[in-house]
């Protein structure tokens, strides 16, 4: 991802501290001003006078999980103050606070990108065919309507906010295991990063709110579809500022294609298809769980055989590592033994703590058809797959939702596909391949047309009407610098417009785990949005026939909208 910026005046070092005169506290401003209108104007700093530092201008955010884009996300915010970073690893948090360090000193002085003296530089090599081939698209550049939106404030450099961090909060900053204690003995945080693995989304976000605390939080929002919807309801309530983190929401090329679908470029829109690659060669998936061989096992070379050899194969002495409670990794979920195959990040594909290519991805795909074509939640949704042995998410799936008719706009189709399965390319594309990492495709009664992951590079199809149709008229508002944790930063001062809150998110979340679902369930949902509820099943796990120990322990898909917790953690 791109450096995040921030406004040139959230960050004067060398400002005194507010006088004691000043009756505002600067956290009672920040909550004023989240629930203020857009006309309210926030104190600007000269007004207070040179030693007054206005209020508003700086946040204090805490971090909860800073690998991967927990750390990420804590960049992009640096012009603010970092108080707090809660990580069940120390391992991990050290390893990511060291990194910052070294980026600092490894900086030229000055600040300046050093290297040699010009010229040469090697030769330029050759575009590919492929390269030709998109090159047939007319690239109609920035919009506009973001230039205007970047014109507000001027971006800082990231190295400049990381070194402010280093040298400036670093050496204050709190470091915790548990959220809890965090949230508990911490009161001067205003906002939380939850960046967690999936499960333990919901609880920390609901425990911060409820504290009054703002929350941006890591796709999928949340682990199951109550929470989601208790989320979006707990947001509403506390009324503090909310973002998810799928940052190709904020991005001017995925407003663009909105722009598109507002104009009905290509007519009214009955079917969609959005892909993935993942998780292949980014985690692995359809592994069978660790697991001893009982003593005189007899074993051929079939499938299930071999598949009981490579869950003997991986077990070993693996001790918990000191610097990681696995106790608090494990959370709300069952307790499982600790094995370096889960933790850190190849958590994503098991069903206790993640959400597999669906729950990673979705929101970055399925996004853009949701937001541009209103979509309700599905009356239908099934997903199939390749083996799937009830904890590990299988290699590749297929979830095929239907979505009702809206006011003035026909039902909707959209098949999503994960692992490398891919739909059939469009005619219209010519000899040019679908994007190999995913995308989405939109059939029109009109036309088609293509983004790429986050939303990017719309195009009309075929190039001709692309070139001739031209860039869209612009309606859809911009987000400064593209700036996804900056924007949700703005937004609690009462300065920008949020762009991903979890009124929004929380219902694309849903539709995105209701194929987790079926998944699970292993059958096709006829579900009742308004109550929750898959209605072509009758009976519960209690009341279910068991006439077999594997059937009496499988959830039926109601049960699977939720989870039960462990001790210790609720919402």
């Amino acid at each position: 991802m791109s450096d995040q910026p921030h406004e040139t005046d959230q960050n004067r070092p060398g400002d005194a501290p507010a006088a004691d005169a000043t009756k505002v506290t600067r956290r009672d401003f920040v909550a004023t001003t989240a629930a203020a209108t857009a006309a309210f104007m926030i104190v600007p700093r000269h007004v207070l006078g040179r030693g007054f530092q206005a209020p508003s201008d700086i946040l204090n955010i805490a971090t909860v999980g800073i690998n991967g884009m927990g750390g990420n996300n804590t960049q992009q915010v640096m012009s603010e103050n970092i108080v707090a970073i809660c990580d069940v690893d120390f391992g991990l948090l050290d390893r990511k606070l060291k990194s910052w360090q070294d980026s600092v000193n490894a900086q030229p002085a000055g600040g300046g990108r050093g290297g040699g003296a010009g010229g040469g530089g090697g030769q330029q090599r050759e575009p590919s065919a492929e390269e030709l081939l998109q090159r047939r698209w007319k690239d109609f550049g920035t919009s506009k309507a973001q230039e205007a939106a970047n014109a507000k404030w001027a971006q800082v450099p990231q190295a400049q906010k990381t070194r402010r961090f280093v040298e400036q909060q670093l050496p204050k900053l709190q470091k915790y295991r548990d959220y809890r204690e965090m949230l508990d003995k911490q009161k001067d945080i205003d906002a939380v990063i939850v960046a967690t693995p999936d499960h333990m989304h919901a609880v920390i976000a609901s425990a911060a709110m409820s504290l009054g605390k703002h929350v941006y939080v890591q796709k999928p929002m949340c682990w199951s579809v109550h929470e989601a919807r208790h989320l979006a309801k707990k947001a509403a309530e506390t009324k503090v500022v909310t973002q998810m983190g799928n940052q190709g929401h904020s991005q001017d090329e995925a407003r663009r294609g909105q722009d598109y679908l507002a104009a009905k470029a290509i007519g009214d829109i009955h079917e969609v298809h959005v892909w993935t690659n993942r998780p292949l060669a980014f985690w692995p998936q359809g592994l069978p769980r660790p697991a001893a061989l009982p003593a005189n096992t007899n074993l051929t070379w079939n499938n299930s055989s071999v598949t009981r050899r490579l869950a003997a194969s991986m077990v070993g002495d693996y001790p918990v590592p000191d610097t990681l409670s696995w106790d608090l990794f494990l959370g709300v979920a069952p307790d499982v033994a600790y094995h370096p195959l889960y933790h850190p990040f190849n958590w994503r594909g098991w069903v206790d703590w993640g959400q597999g290519a669906l729950g990673d991805m979705g929101a970055h795909l399925i996004d853009h058809p949701v937001w541009g074509l209103n979509l309700g939640l599905p009356s239908i949704i099934e997903t199939t797959s390749t083996p799937f042995n009830g904890y590990c998410y299988p290699n590749a799936t297929k979830t095929d939702y239907v979505f009702p008719a809206r006011k003035g706009m026909p039902e909707v189709k959209l098949v999503w596909y994960d692992g490398g399965l891919t739909p059939p390319r469009p005619e219209e594309l010519g000899e040019e391949k679908l994007n190999g990492e995913g995308g989405i495709l939109y059939v029109g009664s009109k036309g088609k047309m293509i983004q790429q992951t986050y939303g990017a590079r719309p195009r009309l199809l075929p190039f001709e009407k692309h070139n001739d149709y031209g860039a869209p008229k612009e309606k859809m508002g911009r987000v400064p610098h593209q700036a996804h944790e900056m924007n949700w930063v703005n937004a609690i001062k009462g300065k920008d417009e949020i762009s991903s809150p979890f009124s929004y998110a929380a219902h694309l979340t849903e539709i995105m785990l209701l194929g987790v679902v079926s998944l699970r369930a292993g059958k096709k949902l006829h579900y009742d949005g308004e109550n929750m509820r898959v209605t072509n099943e009758t009976a519960s796990l209690e009341t279910r026939p068991s006439d077999t120990p594997a059937r009496a322990s499988q959830p039926t898909a109601n049960e699977l909208l939720t989870r039960k917790y462990r001790d210790g953690y609720s919402l």
